[in-house]
């Protein structure tokens, strides 16, 4: 994705170039670092697209609140479905042709969670994914207003997603309980045990299905917390994703947990 990012982007390069590392930055530093990040931008240009869109093609106001309501429902839902299977799931790494996807939408996020340039989802298979799942969503319910309508929603879900996620691993401790709790959750995940708390700032669907913890000791820790199992065995038979890391070596799950 760095690579596509790169011919897309003419500034992503220079963004990345100034090194982002949550545990060193300012809430200032972060707030500008994540409005000049270019997949940001991005989600927000569509977004005013989509609401222009929305009430242009505007008919009944009705259907087109369902369609809001639907499109923030069904995110958490379907986050929690492709962190929990997909990204936390072996059968992207164990091909060749996904292995580099792996790697750079989940990874290396777990490999190094404190660099925001591999916090950030890729945009190349976010944007489509957002699309997908909110503007047939909309459109099933609304026409074309409900889908304009829905894939707005699923955008600023995502950037307030983007940005909860940021500071959970900013050196930060803020004054608002809930960006404290999801943080101490999201951060047990990363450190602790990654088999649960898959939500970013949401986790009914955890709760759900039986993979919340609210405390680390009610789970046992677990050895692949930062290398997601891709290691041993699995790192001699699947190699793709140790060859693109340059050195092989996926790092070992550490034993301390970051608090919050």
């Amino acid at each position: 994705m760095g690579n596509d990012m790169k011919r897309i982007f003419p500034g992503y390069s220079r963004w990345c170039r100034q090194k982002y590392i949550l545990d060193r930055m300012s809430l200032r530093d972060l707030n500008t670092a994540y409005f000049t990040y270019p997949a940001i931008q991005t989600y927000i240009l569509f977004l005013v697209v989509s609401v222009i869109s929305a009430f242009y093609f505007m008919g009944p106001v009705t259907p087109v609140i369902i369609s809001v309501t639907c499109g923030v429902v069904v995110y958490p839902i379907v986050w929690y479905l492709l962190h929990r299977f997909v990204l936390h799931g072996r059968w992207l790494y164990r091909s060749r042709h996904t292995a580099a996807l792996w790697k750079r939408v989940h990874y290396d996020h777990h490999q190094n969670p404190q660099d925001l340039a591999v916090l950030f989802g890729g945009l190349h298979t976010t944007l489509p994914t957002i699309f997908i799942v909110t503007f047939s969503l909309g459109w099933l319910i609304s026409g074309l207003a409900g889908a304009c309508a829905a894939f707005a929603t699923g955008l600023a879900t995502t950037c307030f997603y983007e940005y909860c996620h940021c500071i959970q691993h900013l050196s930060y401790r803020s004054r608002l309980r809930f960006l404290r709790e999801i943080k101490r959750l999201h951060l047990a995940h990363h450190y602790y045990n990654e088999q649960g708390n898959f939500g970013i700032t949401n986790f009914i669907c955890d709760r759900i299905m039986s993979t919340y913890y609210a405390e680390t000791g009610s789970v046992p820790r677990s050895a692949t917390v930062r290398n997601l199992g891709y290691t041993g065995e699995e790192c001699d038979r699947y190699p793709w994703v140790a060859a693109l890391t340059g050195d092989g070596a996926p790092i070992a799950a550490k034993t301390e947990h970051a608090g919050s």
